[in-house]
């Protein structure tokens, strides 16, 4: 069988669940918005299909769906340079979905760590698309042969189940069809804490809304939040040792780096020794020139969603020119007739 050459090709999703935050723009966004001028095609998509693997009001679904394609956007990822789509508007997903969920077995599905903790103890009243939601993921990448996905630590499994589910096919049907997609994770802020709990991760859902600099937040906001931000009482090391054991220090220093596109190694050469009553301004005027003008064209484009819907419809059409072609040989090689 002759190895197949893949046309390199980077897909990214993101569920539409509300409440961008800065973990959302230093882990994912403004990577995407990065790697863009890469001069590699681009996909990023909002995955509506999954936001209801749980109970959604659709009213808010699609208020949440339009305010993510808002902060693709603000944050600088174009439509003209990549194919921004929501989910739903691309049939081939779920179409591709379904050839994936006979290839992938019931053992691979059970295994998966998301599915645990998302059933919790009471797996038999969790909806079957919340199971198979590994293979739609991996139906989401394969639909474009895409080669690259920037991922975060939390879902490198289901990348790996996306590579098992490829090997399976290519090998149940003798062919070398689906790419084995390699796992991009990258930058100093992939994982960014809570601004109250250095130990754990930035997230919509902590009670505390002192705990995240959300994307819709002002600059006033933004910048109280990084100064009641929680640290310890020691200056900032020189050296990255020296955030050994110190998470909450370590937390602050990442989101600089991230924001700034450094190193921490570069950040603490130039604030090494600084103590937080010093850092946390700097820091704060940085996240305030960074994520300001984000949430300011963030609310400009929600004023009216016609341009929104109009970029999606778009970027579906776009879409729809690789991966239609790709389920139609799909389904030539599992034996459909048409």
């Amino acid at each position: 069988m002759t190895e197949t050459t893949f046309t390199p090709r980077v897909f990214s999703g993101i569920q539409p669940s509300g409440d961008l935050h800065l973990g959302n723009y230093l882990g994912a966004l403004k990577r995407f918005a990065d790697a863009q001028d890469k001069g590699v095609q681009s996909i990023y998509c909002m995955v509506d299909l999954h936001a209801i693997t749980v109970p959604q009001n659709p009213a808010d679904l699609k208020r949440s769906t339009r305010e993510l394609a808002a902060g693709f956007i603000a944050s600088g990822v174009s439509p003209e340079k990549s194919i921004l789509i929501n989910q739903s508007q691309v049939p081939e997903h779920a179409q591709l979905a379904w050839i994936f969920n006979c290839v992938a077995r019931m053992g691979w599905m059970g295994r998966m760590t998301q599915w645990k903790d998302k059933a919790g103890k009471n797996a038999e009243a969790a909806s079957l698309g919340l199971f198979a939601y590994p293979a739609l993921m991996a139906a989401d990448i394969l639909i474009y042969h895409a080669t690259h996905v920037p991922v975060g630590e939390d879902q490198k499994q289901h990348l790996e189940l996306t590579r098992d589910i490829a090997a399976k096919f290519n090998h149940d049907y003798g062919v070398d069809f689906f790419p084995i997609t390699e796992p991009v994770i990258e930058g100093a802020a992939t994982r960014v804490m809570s601004l109250r709990d250095g130990a754990k991760k930035m997230s919509k859902s902590d009670p505390s809304d002192a705990s995240r600099i959300n994307l819709t937040d002002d600059a006033d906001t933004i910048a109280k939040k990084i100064r009641k931000a929680k640290t310890d009482p020691d200056a900032l090391p020189s050296e990255v040792e020296g955030l050994k054991d110190r998470p909450e220090a370590r937390n602050l220093v990442n989101i600089y780096a991230g924001l700034n596109d450094q190193t921490v190694e570069q950040v603490l050469a130039d604030h090494g020794g600084q103590q937080f009553g010093t850092f946390k301004p700097a820091l704060a005027e940085l996240a305030v020139s960074k994520i300001a003008p984000i949430s300011t064209e963030m609310a400009r484009l929600m004023s009216d969603v016609t341009e929104i819907d109009r970029l999606l419809a778009h970027g579906a059409e776009q879409a729809r020119e690789i991966s239609a072609p790709i389920l139609k040989k799909t389904y030539e090689i599992v034996g459909m007739v048409g």
